[in-house]
Formats: structure tokens, sequence, C-alpha cells
């Protein structure tokens, strides 16, 4: 019988390693998957790369594990956080490296690794810093730059509903990064707000399959105001 089900935050985390690409899903605090992230830094894995939309709030979530020093490389669309958290002054400091992604070309590098894509073309960044060293093509007549696919060791997704198979649904704004990131990682954990009976979800409501999950943990925490 397939149960992808565990039953701590200790199970669901096992056996990350040091130096992995771990996928943080989220935008903001919406759809942040924050107890898989409090279990990370429980679990201590470090020289972590991180592939999320920003670098966190002050005081916890990313931030938290950027402040432990467990952070090696930031991959992300955005710096800034109000409250400012560490990534700033550690950064400076040459403690921790950036790769800038615009935001639909980070969720377009995951969703090609989740496709099997290596690479794709985008006009997206052409002509601005963060297209240097990169390969350009002019199809069409239009200039693109070659933007590689990325895979993760680790995804840490926030869910609305899963079931035993793995199966998940999303509530609004929580389905953001969180999906595409499912699809890109190897090792695919989940934390969902309902755990429910094997065909409970209508199928086609199902966003992301069970085929991509490998973890689910039961994280209630109450319906959010949104």
């Amino acid at each position: 019988m397939i149960d992808k089900t565990v039953r701590s935050i200790a199970e669901a985390m096992a056996g990350i390693q040091d130096g992995a690409t771990v996928l943080i899903g989220g935008f903001g605090g919406v759809g942040e998957p924050v107890a898989l992230i409090d279990g990370l830094i429980e679990q201590g894995a470090t020289n972590l790369t991180l592939v999320s939309n920003t670098c966190g709030r002050a005081g916890c979530g990313i931030a938290r594990l950027l402040e432990l020093g467990r952070v090696r490389k930031m991959i992300v669309s955005w710096t800034r956080s109000n409250p400012p958290g560490p990534f700033g002054q550690l950064y400076q400091d040459g403690k921790v490296e950036l790769e800038l992604v615009p935001q639909g070309t980070l969720a377009q590098r995951m969703q090609a690794a989740g496709a099997g894509m290596p690479a794709f073309f985008t006009a997206t960044a052409v002509g601005t810093p963060l297209a240097k060293g990169k390969e350009h093509r002019r199809i069409a007549g239009r200039t693109y730059v070659l933007e590689e696919a990325i895979h993760g060791d680790v995804g840490l997704i926030e869910a609305w509903q899963a079931d035993r198979w793995g199966n998940l649904t999303y509530r609004r704004a929580g389905r953001n990064f969180n999906p595409v990131m499912a699809m890109a990682a190897h090792l695919t954990i989940a934390q969902a707000q309902h755990i429910v009976k094997l065909g409970e979800i209508d199928p086609d409501h199902i966003v992301t399959p069970g085929i991509f999950v490998n973890r689910v943990l039961h994280v209630p925490y109450g319906d959010p105001p949104f």
C-alpha cells in the first residue's frame, strides 16, 4: 500500500545532506512551508543552496537559516525584506553568494527541470547585467538569452490538501511557486493543512500529482485570513 505520510518533522527531514540545493515554496509568507523550514534548521544540514522567491523575513524561516550560517548561496528574485533580514550584511561581508533571477524566469527554470528540459531561451534580462556570460541567440529578429533548468535535491512545499498518495491541492495564492518546485526536486516534502482519504480529492482539483511527492507531513494551522 502506498502511504507517503510521515509522523514527525524528524522523519520528514531525514537524509537531507550538507551541500544540498533546497527549493523553498512561498511568496512572502503565503504558501511558505514554515514547519518544514524549522525542521531543516533542527535537522542541521549546512552549506546549503536555497532557491526561493525572497531571502526571507527577519528572525524566522529562511532568514534564520542565514543567521545560523547554514547557507552558502541564495538563488532568488528579491533580496529585501521588511523588517530587514540578515542577507544584505552577509552578502556585503562575502559570507553568502547570490544569483538574482527574474521572477518569471525563476519559475520557468524549475518548471523546465520538472519537464525534463535542460534549458530554454527567453528575452527576459537581455541587455542587463543578469544576462552577462550567458549564451545569446537571435530568433525571428529578436535576441534571447539561454537560461538553464534549476534542479533541487530537496523541495519543501506547503499544500492545502493531501492524500496518502501525495496528491496535492493548494489554496488561492498559496499555490505560487509550490507546484513547480514539487516537480523540480529529487526529494519533495510537503506540509499539508488537511490530510484526506484517498479518493476524496476530485481529480480535476489535483494540481500536483503524487508522482512528484515523496513525503507528506500533516501540519494543521487553522484557516488563513485570505
